[in-house]
């Protein structure tokens, strides 16, 4: 009875290597999809494409996403997802409005000089998605930008939520476009002297009066 007992036990075990090593996979093909995306653009890379930047054949891509339309969708739905699942927590874990402000800033800032890729394909490749993942993707940084508008409103009361929503676009504009310049001059140089600037520059455009 005991080697049945302990084969039963291996069961779950086995099953759950194989559901991270599928997971390990996708994570593989959203990081290879997102570099190559914002090289060659949607339209001019393959599932075959995808496939050998991940280290697995084109056919194998469809055992994670029906198709390429599908892997646009996955990683700019999952980053919109976890800036939003991130702001939230930085919020809720500041004590006061400057300070999630300030947390904010950071966290941002952060996201953006590690995604670069994803930025450009974001810029580029929007329209490419399917309507209906283009509408999940606007109502999850519609809520990622009221965030910001709601900490806003606790440092700058009385003032119209129209200029709120206004300096939360600015600041992501200016934040967001910096990558792409950094990439260009000695990128751990640059991002050692971008991050200060960038948080310097975009809490001043924040707190600034109206």
């Amino acid at each position: 009875m005991q080697p049945d007992a302990v084969g039963e036990d291996s069961q779950p075990a086995k099953a759950t290597q194989r559901s991270r090593a599928k997971e390990t996979r996708r994570q593989a093909l959203l990081t290879a999809a997102a570099s190559l995306f914002a090289v060659n653009g949607f339209n001019r890379v393959s599932l075959e494409d995808l496939g050998a930047a991940a280290g697995v054949s084109g056919p194998a891509v469809y055992r994670h996403f029906p198709g390429k339309q599908a892997v646009l969708g996955a990683l700019l739905l999952s980053v919109s997802q976890d800036l939003l699942d991130g702001g939230q927590r930085v919020v809720a874990e500041s004590g006061d409005a400057a300070a999630a402000l300030g947390r904010l800033v950071q966290f941002h800032v952060d996201f953006a000089l590690s995604n670069p890729d994803v930025i450009r394909v974001q810029d580029r490749d929007f329209t490419n998605l399917t309507d209906e993942d283009q509408a999940q993707v606007r109502a999850l940084q519609r809520s990622y930008v009221e965030l910001w508008v709601d900490v806003l409103a606790r440092i700058h009361s009385g003032t119209d939520t129209a200029d709120l929503r206004m300096r939360a676009h600015a600041t992501f504009g200016l934040i967001n476009s910096t990558p792409h310049s950094v990439r260009n001059h000695g990128r751990k140089m640059a991002i050692k002297s971008a991050r200060p600037l960038l948080e310097n520059m975009a809490l001043a455009a924040l707190t600034a009066p109206g």
